[in-house]
């Protein structure tokens, strides 16, 4: 795939944009004001994967939170702001990575102003992150709710290019996957700036990760977005795994072990999910990017899992340990899972992440 070249941009030590990975974000759900616990948070995020994290600056106390925040993580910290530009002043002076403002939220010329000439002196970057359910008043309600999104991103990225400022990313989010599709395939072809994906407020990881899917996979394919973010009811780190996944599969990122399990059906002769789960379990604890196959039975297991590093095939009374579609063993079925582990244990190594 192509991937359309955006202009690179640097929120903390990350790189978003250019030739840069896909960068994997998420956002706490805890209450910024509480110290203790929005650190926490970040830290059980930043061991899932999460290379930047966003937080909800609500009020006063918790733009004042940020600065104690700040010096308690390593990841790249983005204020969420709406409503008040007081509160985008006082996040940059806690030392923020990034501001995300929805325009639809913060609409006065002089406090936009304000707010990015203090961004361009501390060469912080701003995300226009509109929502379509919060978009300005004053658009033709008769354009495509899509163009009407991509009409308001517009007019922020030009009012901020008419400040001298050019930190710029953009987020177009939707409910509704078409209407996202549609709306980051128009700007991706007017703006030269970084890309952030998003399905907003998709629901319980279920049915979220589905809509989540299928469209930033659509988008990513085509080589449109720089960052994501899956966006669940669900503790965050929900959101980091999915995201990975959905790279993972694109081949844009390898991060920690995929599972490769057949559905089952009337030739098994183990009971696949529990051992898929059981596995599957295991290989959170994997960092490196290794293939692991659960599968059925022996008629079609090794072969089709033949791309696997390592896998088993369910037979009767036994497993069949295979690596790379190739047979090496047969264990009794009490052993499988055993003796998978230690497999997948002579190939992995445990430790560091690797991608």
């Amino acid at each position: 795939m192509n991937r359309r070249r955006s202009i690179p941009l640097k929120i903390g030590e990350v790189t978003v944009g250019g030739v840069a990975p896909i960068s994997v974000q998420s956002m706490t759900n805890t209450d910024t004001r509480d110290i203790a616990a929005t650190v926490r948070q970040i830290k059980e995020l930043e061991d899932c994967g999460v290379e930047i994290v966003r937080v909800a600056v609500p009020d006063m106390e918790a733009a004042e939170a940020l600065s104690s925040i700040k010096k308690e993580i390593p990841l790249p910290l983005i204020a969420d702001i709406h409503f008040d530009y007081r509160l985008a002043l006082a996040s940059l002076r806690a030392g923020v990575d990034g501001l995300r403002l929805n325009p639809g939220n913060i609409r006065k010329r002089e406090q936009i102003a304000m707010v990015v000439a203090m961004a361009r002196d501390r060469e912080i970057p701003i995300r226009v992150g509109v929502n379509e359910g919060s978009l300005p008043a004053g658009f033709e309600v008769a354009e495509s709710l899509s163009r009407r999104m991509v009409d308001a991103a517009l007019r922020q990225v030009e009012l901020m290019e008419e400040m001298n400022f050019n930190l710029i990313k953009v987020s177009l989010k939707s409910f509704d996957v078409p209407t996202m599709i549609e709306a980051y395939r128009m700007i991706a072809a007017r703006i030269p700036y970084p890309l952030h994906l998003g399905i907003t407020e998709a629901g319980l990881p279920r049915t979220g990760v589905i809509r989540s899917a299928i469209g930033m996979g659509v988008l990513l394919y085509e080589g449109i977005g720089d960052t994501i973010r899956v966006s669940l009811s669900a503790h965050p780190c929900e959101e980091v795994v999915a995201a990975y996944e959905i790279l993972k599969a694109l081949g844009l990122r390898q991060r920690g072990a995929t599972l490769v399990s057949c559905p089952t059906c009337g030739r098994a002769q183990i009971d696949v999910l529990k051992l898929a789960q059981e596995v599957d379990r295991y290989l959170e604890e994997v960092h490196k990017p290794i293939k692991v196959a659960v599968m059925g039975c022996v008629v079609n297991g090794p072969g089709e899992a033949k791309s696997a590093d390592v896998g088993i095939a369910g037979g009767k009374d036994k497993g069949i340990l295979f690596k790379k579609g190739r047979v090496i063993k047969a264990v009794p079925k009490e052993n499988i899972l055993e003796a998978l582990k230690a497999e997948i244990d002579s190939i992995s190594e445990k430790g560091p992440l690797s991608e």
